[in-house]
């Protein structure tokens, strides 16, 4: 059969609707997918589809999020129990808010790891996408690699979708390499962004092979927007300081390797860079967007390492018409290595991620509005901003038409501590905050990011906290007034501040 390189995998070729059959209630199934890419789209439906009809709820952990409306139907028709490690699905968030699902929101580098040192979640069902099948049954992954090779080690059982949307010459586009369980793990020797270290297919036993299902359904597309005059100016505002630190010596033109979220923020920060002074550049992240290609075509970007390639329909258009044209530049690797602490560290990558909103002391939150309500989760920014050369965190100042301001005095829910964050930048401007005391950063992090509609409000929280003493100053019954009067008012904004009197 058509891609299939391992005769006794024939007989077991069937339908979605009776691969879906095979997943029992209470069932913990391990799927492939991470940002909307390689994940499963026959099976995962059908057992949303079937969880209408009778009592069936499943535990589903994947790379990341997956693609299409498979994460809010199975939220919708009461499927899921429990997910895991993250989503970026309104549906599904909604239902996590609300409490009809719970969700383990974890750092992407770890999750192999809970696998492999605790038993609560024992893989009873991977499902997992690919392109082909090797002489020896293995699976060639299509566009991602995610947390694929943990769950089919861990699994009990096996069920390959074979996608022919993508083509065969995928083969030779991933390294997989299976860690082995800590302590006493081997070193990952991964020294630059091109470096291979495993197989460019994910080896597993052909006996718990239990179903093949054909698909030809191409990647859920990436929405993005065009960047705006914001999203230009945070570009602009880091790609002017990356420059300073060429000048000082820090950095070369070629930088060090890059890292970047997903969003119209994060592209936008890196298509910046294809009209900039910069040369040679490469990427060692998790997910390659639209920007990642430009780059390539404009000579800047000469090597790519990630988990998983997100692109819109117009990009995807491009790079698998002409595929051959990017593979040699490209590796996707199991995401317990592309978000390694180790190699994060070893390469010196440059992580750029987005918040949600960030306090005059640098924390960030990169996940809950008002520090409650889930949004997505905190991904992969967590392995980068704590391991990386350097981590930038970016973010407009002000939103909802002036009634959010992005810094405040003491973030709602902290992702990130200020301990992990080097650089802070809006569209009016960037901190720099190495080496910086509480009270310096404070300081600069108002005058250089802040709106300036909101400059003298937190700057008047900041005097009256600082006049109080201590090495972190701080008002506590003021530090989340700013929260509470947008829940009561509609706006952070405060004609005076005499709420905040001492």
């Amino acid at each position: 059969m058509q891609r299939i390189n391992y005769t006794p995998y024939i007989d077991k070729i069937q339908s979605a609707e009776k691969a879906a059959l095979l997943i029992n209630n209470n069932d913990i199934l391990g799927v492939s997918g991470f940002t909307k890419a390689g994940d499963s789209k026959a099976v995962l439906p059908m057992i949303a589809e079937r969880a209408l009809y009778e009592e069936l709820k499943v535990t589903v952990l994947s790379g990341a999020s997956l693609g299409y409306d498979t994460d809010a139907n199975l939220a919708k028709n009461g499927a899921l129990h429990k997910r895991l490690p993250f989503q970026a699905d309104a549906t599904l968030r909604k239902s996590i808010n609300s409490h009809d699902v719970l969700y383990v929101d974890q750092h992407l580098g770890q999750t192999a790891d809970m696998l492999q040192k605790i038993d609560m979640f024992k893989i009873d069902v991977a499902i997992i996408e690919a392109v082909s099948i090797t002489a020896d049954g293995f699976i060639v992954p299509t566009t991602s690699v995610g947390n694929s090779p943990i769950f089919l080690e861990k699994a009990d059982k096996i069920i390959i979708e074979i996608n022919t949307s993508f083509p065969e010459t995928f083969l030779g586009l991933h390294d997989i390499k299976v860690l082995k369980k800590q302590p006493n793990r081997d070193i990952i020797p991964v020294v630059s962004s091109d470096t291979r270290i495993g197989d460019p297919f994910i080896k597993i036993d052909p006996n718990k092979v239990v179903a093949i299902v054909y698909t030809e359904m191409p990647d859920s597309p990436a929405v993005i927007s065009d960047p705006d005059e914001k999203t230009k100016a945070i570009s602009n505002h880091i790609l002017e300081f990356l420059g300073k630190e060429v000048d000082a010596g820090r950095l070369t033109e070629s930088l060090l390797p890059l890292q970047a979220g997903i969003g119209k923020t994060a592209n936008a920060i890196l298509a910046g860079f294809t009209t900039s002074r910069f040369k040679n550049l490469t990427m060692y992240s998790e997910v390659l967007q639209d920007s990642t290609f430009d780059l390539f075509d404009s000579g800047k970007l000469v090597f790519a390492s990630a988990s998983s390639i997100t692109v819109t329909q117009k990009c995807s258009d491009k790079i698998f018409k002409d595929f051959e044209k990017y593979k040699s530049k490209l590796v996707l690797r199991p995401q317990n290595i592309s978000n390694a602490a180790e190699v994060i560290s070893r390469l010196g990558i440059i992580g750029i991620n987005t918040a949600i909103e960030f306090d005059i002391y640098g924390n960030v939150n990169s996940t809950h509005i008002a520090g409650t309500k889930m949004m997505n989760g905190i991904g992969g920014s967590g392995d980068f901003a704590r391991n990386g050369y350097l981590s930038i965190f970016a973010c407009p100042s002000m939103s909802k038409g002036g009634s959010i301001s992005h810094i405040v005095p003491m973030v709602s829910h902290t992702d990130h501590t200020e301990h992990d964050v080097d650089v802070l930048v809006t569209e009016q401007g960037l901190a720099d905050v190495r080496g910086l005391a509480p009270v310096e950063r404070a300081r600069l992090i108002i005058n250089n990011c802040v709106h300036p509609e909101y400059r003298a409000q937190l700057l008047s929280y900041f005097d009256k906290a600082f006049s109080l003493g201590g090495q972190t100053p701080h008002i506590l019954k003021d530090a989340f007034s700013w929260h509470t009067q947008l829940k009561t008012q509609g706006t952070m904004q405060m004609n005076s501040y005499a709420n905040c009197d001492v």
